[in-house]
């Protein structure tokens, strides 16, 4: 696909696009996707290196203090083999990697399974590699329906897992990816691959009455040296009937969130970002923060939330349990009850249903 080709394709809306002339739209400008509201700019050398000279107040203790600080629990086979007939039944595998289970469907978020987030596995510095386990393999999954990804980053989108997901589940398993990564996909061997644009959803063909919507976040990619933003980004939203499921992915905060609301909120369940944010004059462009977090779960009117992006790659500077803590924090202070947006264990399932008539 050329770039004329993605440009119109940005463009022009088909009979299943929620889009409309008051929606946010990627921008796709010589060969690259620019952000609508907000300029992102790739960091020069002297930024990095004031980067670089920030004290990482991260601290990651030895492996038996991280069993007891953030244990790892072993999903249960028979919970995730018949979960419930309503509702959502999510399980945190680590970091943006959830397993969600809703009306009959299994759907992984953003699946990393390997032990790196480096560009090139076999000389991983330790720094890059995950201080907490996955909480189960993939031999050990239920069978997957589909795979959401939300863009092209190494923390979200990995090549052994991506491989080792497509051999087992093979063309029954459906990729859906943000627009200029099918390629990627099909060179690495997956065949049911369909790509989105901002807004633009699908019907699933199943016939289960699930359908998919690919919405904005503000955020970047790159996976190489010369690729920044040839590729886009974003989240994915879920709904079944009255259960909808929203996997807000990588993003900074933005106005746009009060656009996702209106067209498809509320939302049963949420996965929000809550970690990578420090130093937060470099990382504010990029991830939000606690605070954020919560200003967006309640922008969004989400009944129930799920913190990730934390506790499992050291990717930023601040204390490797902050992201917990300040969430804690933060919710107290805007007074939403603490049951309503949460962190899970490890490994964790739990199930969600919604209160709305």
């Amino acid at each position: 696909m050329n770039d004329l080709d993605l440009h119109l394709r940005i463009h022009q809306h088909s009979s299943h696009s929620l889009t409309n002339n008051q929606c946010a739209q990627p921008v796709y400008l010589n060969g690259r996707y620019i952000s609508p509201w907000r300029k992102w700019e790739m960091p020069s050398f002297k930024t990095l290196g004031k980067v670089i000279k920030e004290k990482d107040h991260s601290n990651i203790p030895s492996q038996q203090e991280l069993d007891h600080t953030l244990p790892v629990l072993a999903p249960d086979p028979e919970t995730l083999a018949q979960p419930p007939p309503s509702g959502i039944q999510a399980t945190w595998l680590g970091h943006a990697s959830l397993l969600v289970q809703m009306n009959g469907i299994n759907i992984l978020t953003d699946p990393v399974f390997g032990d790196t987030t480096f560009p090139f596995p076999s000389f991983s510095p330790k720094s890059f590699k995950r201080y907490r386990p996955v909480a189960m393999t993939i031999e050990d999954l239920p069978k997957i329906d589909s795979v959401l990804i939300s863009h092209n980053h190494y923390d979200h989108l990995d090549h052994w897992s991506v491989m080792r997901l497509n051999r087992r589940f093979g063309e029954s398993l459906r990729w859906f990816v943000p627009l200029g990564l099918r390629k990627w996909f099909l060179q690495s061997g997956c065949r049911n691959v369909k790509e989105f644009t901002w807004w633009e959803d699908e019907l699933s063909p199943l016939g289960d009455d699930t359908r998919y919507t690919f919405v904005p976040s503000q955020h970047w990619c790159r996976r190489g040296i010369m690729d920044t933003n040839k590729v886009l980004w974003g989240g994915w939203v879920v709904k079944n009937r009255d259960t909808s499921f929203y996997f807000v992915g990588d993003t900074a905060y933005c106005d746009v969130f009060s656009q996702v609301s209106d067209i498809c909120g509320p939302f049963t369940l949420a996965a929000i970002p809550i970690g990578a944010y420090e130093p937060r004059w470099f990382m504010k462009m990029s991830h939000i923060n606690p605070e954020e977090a919560v200003l967006l779960h309640k922008m969004i009117r989400s009944e129930n939330s799920i913190g990730i992006h934390w506790g499992t790659f050291r990717l930023t500077t601040e204390f490797y349990l902050e992201p917990r803590e300040k969430l804690t924090k933060e919710l107290a202070k805007k007074n939403v009850p603490a049951d309503e947006f949460i962190t899970m264990t490890h490994g964790e399932t739990r199930h969600f249903t919604t209160n709305r008539s």
